[in-house]
């Protein structure tokens, strides 16, 4: 670290630290007697909270460390996930009402009332895994790397300084999750928007300034040129991009995309946490005003790392040191410290959320279905129990992402693609058909899960594999996002299939479930949830999105 954290720095800092154990002690005084009190916040959130908890939770290692480093290393290729804003909508328009009107706890709880019991355990456990494994796991691991780049320290008292990082973010976070629930990541993310905003925002304007202007980061970024020729400002790339390509990215991002933003539990926990339709809907609508950040906070910045260091302003080590390298370099005394607050916060509420999540989906769809007699004080304090076991899972986890996380990290997103497509479709069918059967759903999600799991498992032992087998050809060979297409309509066809040669689900199943099978007093209460202005907002978002596509097209 060139400049070196200082005495302002130390202070700003600190100052963030005092307001989110202020925030802590604050929650830790309201009730939480039940389990919607500590897993939703006794379901009485606000749009602001809701959409504010959208972003934060959203934001994590991804962004602070692979989003600027994939703006560094590809340019705006990695856009596309980040203009997602629109299926914020959908989650916001078309699934809420679903979501609201079952009363449900979990995603999965939600497949056992359209489908079974089974689909209910099978996605449970595919996303407790999921969780350990990836999310928690990368989002620790690059947290420890933040740590020490952003602080410059390499050791403290004879200790990596990457441990000390990884650990103590991993604890703080665990203690006010366990201690807070719902409440404690709603309200903290609160805080930490904004000041990762206006961090993250700083960096953008001091970078431009000083690389020269957006004319200059422009006119760099069009002298790298890939093969297929298109440069890093080229959001749409040629067919045969072998990582990018048009007809992948535009279709496979979209389904990855609707899995996360609508059904998975990590990211719809915020919405089920709302006080009615009407705080939920608009709590999407503002995490979509957010969702539109990150381009300009992380991506482009990545953009301006790779101008900096192409004109020797800045020496990059890697693509993803972009945005920590920018934080040491360029920001004055007290801004480094506002900035690294931010990313902290982004970390620690990402890290919140998980475990919020994980907690909510052992104890409601494990320990209540094994015990369905437990009186919920005690689901409460079982609930802060798994949280810290997850807590620990995480610590222990530690040491495997050290040897093993830059792998991890880069099949981050292609693990994505291969849990999305049989999830998706699942959902998919159940809320927009009346036909799709438990049996569909179970035989969907197994094949999803199946042979994405099994490309997985073959990629890691890739250079073993002979290229011209035709297993190799058919599930390593593949483009990711294209493999990712594929599977989300074979799961389609297999859901669709099975389902008509089993006989349909009862119409009082299916009562508010689908989107065919709501009854007038639904739809009348849905209706009267929404304003000329949600559909004003609505259409400034989508219009900022159309405009960005036409801009880097």
């Amino acid at each position: 670290m060139e400049q070196g954290f200082q005495l302002l720095d130390y202070l700003v800092l600190g100052g963030f630290g005092l307001g989110l154990i202020g925030i802590v002690v604050w929650v830790s005084m309201m009730k939480e007697d039940t389990s919607s009190d500590y897993f939703l916040a006794g379901r009485d959130a606000t749009w602001l909270a809701i959409g504010a908890s959208i972003f934060a939770s959203n934001i994590g290692s991804e962004h602070l460390v692979g989003l600027a480093g994939a703006g560094a290393s590809t340019g705006m290729a990695m856009a596309h996930w980040e203009m997602h804003a629109w299926i914020i909508l959908i989650l916001g328009w078309v699934f809420v009402p679903f979501y609201s009107r079952s009363q449900v706890f979990t995603m999965p709880e939600f497949l056992e009332r359209r489908y079974s019991v089974g689909s209910r355990t099978f996605l449970s456990i595919i996303s407790l895994v999921s969780y350990i494994l990836t999310k928690v796991a990368v989002t620790v691991y690059a947290g420890g790397v933040v740590f020490k780049q952003v602080f410059g320290i390499e050791s403290w008292m004879g200790i990596d300084f990457f441990w000390i990082g990884a650990i103590g973010l991993v604890i703080i976070t665990g203690i006010y999750t366990v201690i807070g629930g719902m409440k404690s990541v709603l309200y903290t993310s609160m805080l930490q928007t904004p000041i990762l905003l206006a961090g993250s925002f700083t960096i953008l304007v001091i970078g431009i300034i000083k690389v020269g202007g957006w004319g200059e980061v422009v006119e760099i970024a069009r002298q790298n040129v890939t093969p297929h020729g298109d440069s890093m400002l080229d959001l749409i790339r040629s067919a045969k991009d072998p990582e990018f390509p048009w007809t992948g990215v535009l279709f496979g991002s979209a389904i990855i995309g609707f899995w996360y933003w609508c059904t998975d539990q990590y990211i719809v926990q915020r919405v089920l946490s709302g006080r009615d339709q009407k705080q939920a809907r608009r709590g999407a609508i503002f995490g979509g005003y957010l969702k539109l950040t990150p381009v300009f906070i992380f991506l482009i910045p990545g953009l301006i790392a790779y101008a900096l260091n192409e004109k020797g302003l800045i020496h990059l080590e890697s693509a993803d040191a972009a945005f920590p390298t920018l934080v040491s370099t360029l920001l004055p005394a007290g801004v480094k410290g506002l900035v690294v607050g931010g990313l902290l916060a982004a970390l620690m509420s990402s890290l919140a959320s998980l475990f919020n999540s994980s907690a909510l989906l052992f104890t409601v769809d494990f320990y209540n279905k094994w015990k369905p007699q437990t009186p919920e004080k005690q689901l409460v304090f079982v609930g802060r129990v798994a949280t810290a076991v997850i807590v620990v899972l995480g610590v222990l986890w530690i040491p495997v992402m050290k040897s093993m996380g830059k792998v991890l990290y880069a099949y981050l997103q292609d693990v994505q693609s291969l849990l999305a497509p049989g999830i998706a479709a699942v959902f998919l069918l159940g809320v927009f058909t009346k036909r799709a059967t438990a049996q569909g759903a179970f035989w969907g999600l197994t094949t999803g899960f199946v042979l994405g799991m099994g490309r997985l498992a073959l990629k890691v032992f890739e250079s073993s594999l002979n290229p011209d087998s035709l297993m190799y050809q058919i599930f390593v060979a593949p483009n990711w996002l294209h493999y990712c297409i594929f599977l989300f309509f074979l799961s389609l066809a297999v859901i669709w299939g099975v389902s008509m040669f089993t006989p349909p689900p009862s119409e009082e199943q299916l009562v508010g479930l689908t989107y065919f099978s709501a009854t007038p007093e639904q739809k009348a209460e849905t209706r009267a949830s929404w304003n000329k202005w949600d559909v004003v907002n609505s259409a400034v978002i989508l219009g900022v999105v159309v405009l960005f596509y036409v801009y880097f097209w």
